[in-house]
């Protein structure tokens, strides 16, 4: 069976805990490779190397670590094709979809290589008599992130990227569902011209987080998962005195105004709910029309359209999207329909039962569609992940509004008009991080920045931009005066007053 091991010091390392983890393709539901879980002594091991190589990689300047940014770059589109097979063998999200995984994160990449400018710091001539004062951005030492299965290309890249641009070293924990992509960017990353142990990949469950937590030689952490472990994350991580991101889970909610293309919204919420099997936490699970009538009509369009989806395996050029990641996560799924159901939710659409020919133990799941879900209901309060649309019913923009502000999740949502008063409307008042204004999946470019509210992110830093470059470093300030010379120096060493 395949192996993928730990890459430390620029190369494979396989220490033995006695304890592995098995990676499935989901698509034939057979495991396809193994892949070790490492402790805290492995960990330490990684901490070492990477405080032997950090301090002259700090200490070189900006813009060759911008060149090596730009050969990742540039190795990334080469590799593309067999990243993204790789990577659709794991996670089971379609070959285009772990395309745009891949691109995604190349373009935090591509932001990185202006490391230079993004770096600079400030400078007041005469602040005082004499007196200028300057600030710098230096980097904090060693960072790690923790990274789930969803995005196994994109969000490790939107975190090393900036940490490693920034002059720090990067130790990586990927989620040990879809490990081979990330230990494959390690290897690229040496290609480029990084000095090896500079990006190290470390495979591990909870033992391998506490112990990133709790390491004194690790600076800041950065992670995305679920709320709940967010929540843990944050609060361990700055108990042990580190700068951490957390970003949690989502419930994204698509506002459709009377007055929108109903034609579009339907295209959009096919890609936005059920695109990689709606196990992207910038999906699209909640759509909200305004005004019964709103709703029929939403309602009617969209049941062909998504009876018209076509399920497949992830290297399938035809398939919308392809199985989910586990058999577990499966079944967590197909739980939650049964829950909907039980609570009173209609159900219009049920995926469950889907089997795709020749592909029978593949852990598939069929688009479900649920209408008249209320606020009241857990199926509505909590994250699903997987192919699954509610409809929730609001009398009027206002409710529309309350809707997602009122949710414990605040990551993303949308709005559906032709109305540039209510779009701008909407805009200011809603309660949440990331707002798209005719636009599905608001993700902002990799030169803004990623990050939601309340229960969606632990943690004053977004990810990515200059948000990120903020996060991986600290700011020093100097003051200075120089003294005229010629004298007898016995000044120098006062003290300016400004």
């Amino acid at each position: 069976m395949r192996r993928i091991d730990h890459f430390m010091a620029g190369g494979a390392t396989a220490p033995e805990t006695g304890r592995t983890h098995q990676v499935w393709n989901p698509s034939t539901g057979e495991i396809q490779a193994e892949v070790p879980l490492g402790d805290a002594a492995l960990l330490d091991r990684a901490v070492e190397i990477a405080a032997r190589v950090q301090p002259e990689w700090a200490k070189t300047n900006p813009q060759r670590r911008a060149r090596v940014m730009f050969r990742f770059k540039q190795l990334l589109e080469e590799n593309m094709q067999s990243l993204a097979e790789l990577l659709a063998s794991e996670h089971g999200k379609v070959v285009d979809d772990a395309k745009g995984d891949i691109q995604r994160g190349l373009e935090v990449i591509e932001f990185a290589c202006g490391i230079p400018q993004a770096q600079k710091g400030e400078y007041t001539v005469g602040a005082g008599t004499g007196i200028d004062v300057y600030s710098m951005r230096q980097p904090l030492g060693i960072g790690a992130g923790i990274t789930p299965f969803n995005f196994p290309a994109m969000i490790p890249m939107w975190m090393f990227g900036m940490a490693i641009a920034c002059g720090n070293a990067f130790i990586l924990k990927p989620s040990e569902r879809d490990p081979s992509v990330p230990v494959r960017l390690a290897e690229l990353f040496v290609e480029a011209g990084a000095p090896e142990g500079l990006l190290q990949v470390v495979h591990g469950d909870k033992v391998m987080v506490d112990a990133i937590l709790d390491h004194p030689g690790i600076a800041a952490v950065s992670f995305v998962g679920s709320s709940d472990i967010a929540q843990y994350v944050y609060s361990r991580g700055v108990a042990a005195g580190k700068r951490v991101q957390a970003m949690g889970g989502a419930k994204n909610h698509g506002i459709v105004m009377p007055d929108a293309d109903l034609d579009q919204v339907v295209n959009d919420l096919c890609g936005a709910a059920f695109g990689s099997a709606g196990e992207r936490c910038m999906a699209l699970p909640v759509v909200v029309p305004v005004g019964e009538d709103t709703a029929d009509r939403l309602r009617a369009k969209l049941i062909p359209a998504i009876e018209a989806l076509r399920v497949g395996v992830s290297n399938d050029p035809e398939a919308h999207y392809g199985p989910v990641v586990t058999p577990e996560h499966k079944a967590r799924i197909e739980q939650w329909i049964a829950t909907a159901v039980d609570e009173g939710s209609e159900l219009v659409i049920d995926g469950r039962g889907f089997s795709l020919q020749g592909h029978e133990k593949g852990f598939f799941l069929g688009p479900t569609l649920l209408d008249r879900v209320t606020t009241d209901m857990a199926s509505y309060r909590e994250e699903i992940f997987g192919p699954v649309l509610q409809m929730v019913r609001a009398k009027d923009f206002e409710e529309a509004v309350a809707l997602p502000s009122k949710h414990q999740y605040g990551n993303g949502v949308a709005i559906f008009t032709r109305n540039g008063h209510a779009a701008r409307e909407f805009a200011a008042r809603v309660e949440v991080g990331m707002v798209g204004v005719n636009v599905p999946i608001p993700v902002p470019v990799s030169y803004h920045s990623f990050g939601g509210w309340k229960r969606s992110a632990f943690g004053d830093t977004n990810q990515y931009g200059m948000e990120g470059m903020r996060f991986w470093t600290k700011v020093k300030t100097v003051t200075q005066r120089w003294p005229d010379g010629g004298g007898d120096g016995s000044n120098a060493f006062l003290i300016p007053t400004l």
